[in-house]
């Protein structure tokens, strides 16, 4: 087989392997569990093996670099610069894995898939896989299907997510961000691309279901957006003479059949109190934005640091019952990257969206074909270019209500739709090519390897977390479902199985501070059965907690746990300091103030101790989720019922 056979291999094989990243994605839950996304990582990893080897193999292979490469590296630079001065390496290290990721998927695209063949391809594929989503999210709004059936297996959607559709994904937001992407592309297909009549019909039908799978997911925000992106489309193709008429007519059934989407929505009392509470349920975003932006002017030019949002959270927590529950993202992109990455990380994002559009508005004149006396001739490539672009614009506005582009297949979705679209900036001029020889290749290659190695480490180490986690989820399960009717001896038993299977996750990543916080809970509720050596385990989870406040500096739960341990040892002095910690760090969470409480109790200090569990039942109203200070609250009034009863309290 000769060079030019094996490079074409090459390229296929990378055609292949980014259609298996963008359809395994979507249908794996968008990829937003780390096992799910380490099989995304390690086919980044296989783009970049296949990448370098059609270096290696074809001397005359090309780099195309438009503009929008340059921002898209500098951001890289400031992400792994920034991971390097980052406060918790483990959040930082996992933040930047996805970035190297999506940027390994955007220089591959864009320098492989920059034919206009490859790109049709992954045009159409897009279109018939949101095709396919869309009919089973009106599936799930029609029969009120409350589980989401994916690649991964079966999930029970939230109870604001309910009767709502959400495809393969669990928060039908996040297919309203997927849907709003390819939609623009679809009607741009539809409208103006070169394609045989079957095509177009074919296409106008799956421009129809993307429709109608987008509204039923009653996403705010995703209507927004797409009405946004859709109102450009059509003001475009309403002023060309071959459109207006198609145009017009698409309006009038789109509109037809949100209105009649909404009404069906409205038949059902019960549909209708169901909807209500999941906007009751979503409106709780808004107020994450105050502790948010409060976040990002404390730490203002280069933020809290890569993924750091969740775990700085607990210090800005308002004391609003509502808020109690990890919020991971701050459900607006905008204010979640500048909390993160701070005003230079969001001025770097901001020049990849600005240069971008530059490029799409300077080179449309390229993309086009000539036009005559009759009017436009149809191109596919304008057609991509259009769609696409009005996509992105689509999330972009989204965006502003949602964390889409945390979401592992939207934001690859957009990174391969982006890329995709500025490759089509080759047309303007030849110099964005570039020939890989001396002295380029003492930058290129180096790159290339190093990213190789490094990616590839990354993953296996990730492998080898995820291996853990996959056996001790089912553990964790059956403590949970068990714990109410088990005999001792069989949750003795779980008990320790989730203690080995915990410290294989830290030998695993050492720097898991999750996994060494949840290995000394363990090792505590086993020292706080009183059986003999208890002291012994209390004393091993002091060293994981502390093991986890050495890896977290910001991590309340650490601490309340080395204070329990303290206080269970008989060192009630030591103990306090760590409480007055927790609550620095996150004073405005219920389970932290009924751990405080507990301390209170411990210590004799039962007017304290009420106060804390009183504080700890203002801010959580479901009784599920805090028996304990429910029911030492009773014993703290008993106590203090006893003191005031007392005959040297009378005297």
């Amino acid at each position: 087989m000769d060079r030019e056979q094996l490079d074409n291999w090459c390229e296929k094989s990378v055609l292949g392997l980014v259609l298996a990243i963008l359809v395994f994605s979507v249908l794996a839950i968008g990829a937003a569990r780390p096992q799910d996304f380490l099989v995304v990582q390690w086919m980044a990893e296989a783009l970049l093996v296949v990448w370098s080897f059609r270096f290696l193999i074809n001397p005359k292979h090309r780099l195309l670099w438009t503009p929008v490469c340059w921002p898209v590296l500098a951001f890289v630079v400031y992400a792994i610069a920034r991971y390097w001065t980052a406060e918790v390496e483990y959040l930082a290290r996992q933040e930047l894995v996805r970035i190297v990721v999506y940027a390994v998927i955007f220089f591959v695209v864009i320098n492989n898939l920059h034919k206009q063949e490859p790109s049709q391809i992954l045009g159409l594929t897009l279109i018939f896989l949101a095709m396919a989503l869309s009919f089973y999210a009106v599936l799930q709004f029609l029969k009120d299907w409350d589980e989401v059936w994916s690649l991964v297996g079966s999930f029970d959607k939230p109870p604001g997510n309910r009767k709502r559709g959400s495809g393969t994904f669990v928060n039908p937001n996040h297919l309203a961000g997927y849907l709003e992407m390819v939609l623009p592309l679809a009607l741009a297909f539809t409208l103006t691309g070169r394609f045989s009549h079957l095509m177009k019909v074919v296409l106008a039908y799956a421009s129809l279901a993307i429709f109608a799978g987008l509204t039923v997911t009653f996403s705010r925000g995703g209507w927004i957006g797409a009405a946004a992106s859709l109102g450009a489309l059509f003001y475009w193709t309403v002023r060309q003479r071959e459109y207006w008429k198609r145009t017009l007519i698409v309006l009038a059934v789109f509109a037809a059949l949100f209105a009649v989407t909404l009404t069906k929505a409205r038949v059902s009392p019960n549909r209708f109190e169901r909807f209500d509470v999941a906007q009751q349920v979503e409106d709780i975003r808004f107020r994450l934005w105050v502790p948010a932006t409060a976040m990002w002017k404390d730490h203002f030019w280069f933020g809290v640091g890569p993924n750091h949002f969740d775990a700085r959270f607990g210090e800005y927590r308002p004391f609003d019952f509502d808020l109690q529950s990890r919020p991971d993202r701050a459900h607006n992109d905008y204010l979640n990257t500048l909390a993160d990455w701070g005003l230079v990380g969001g001025l770097l994002v901001a020049a990849c969206w600005g240069t971008f559009f530059w490029q799409v508005f300077t080179g449309w004149r390229f993309v086009q074909r000539s036009q005559n006396d009759l009017g436009a001739k149809r191109s596919n490539r304008a057609s991509f270019v259009l769609g696409g672009a009005l996509g992105l614009l689509a999330i972009l506005v989204h965006s502003y209500t949602d964390f889409n582009m945390h979401i592992p297949a939207n934001a690859i979705l957009a990174v391969t739709i982006m890329a995709l679209v500025a490759s089509y900036y080759r047309f303007a001029s030849e110099r964005y090519w570039h020939t890989v020889r001396l002295p380029l290749r003492i930058v290129v290659y180096p790159v290339l390897a190093a990213a190789l190695v490094w990616l590839g480490v990354q993953s296996w180490h990730r492998t080898r977390e995820c291996a853990g986690l996959a056996r001790l989820n089912p553990i964790t399960r059956a403590i949970a479902t068990e714990s109410a009717k088990a005999p001792p001896e069989r949750l003795a038993t779980l008990g320790k199985k989730q203690i080995e299977a915990l410290e294989g996750i830290v030998v695993a990543e050492p720097k898991n501070f999750e996994a060494a916080i949840e290995l000394g809970e363990a090792l505590r509720i086993q020292s706080f059965v009183g059986l003999p050596g208890y002291e012994s385990l209390a004393e091993k989870a002091l060293v994981w907690f502390r093991r986890a406040m050495e890896l977290n500096a910001h991590e309340a739960r650490a601490r309340i746990g080395y204070g329990m341990c303290l206080d269970w040892l008989g060192r009630t002095e030591e103990a306090g300091r760590y409480f007055e910690e927790a609550l620095r760090l996150d004073g405005n969470q219920f389970a932290v103030a009924a751990r405080v409480g507990w301390h209170h109790f411990q210590i004799q200090d039962y007017a304290g101790a009420k106060q804390w569990f009183e504080k700890s039942l203002k801010l959580t109203t479901d009784p599920k989720l805090n028996p304990n200070a429910s029911i030492y609250l009773r014993l703290t009034e008993e106590r203090l019922a006893e003191s005031t009863n007392s005959p040297f309290f009378k005297r």
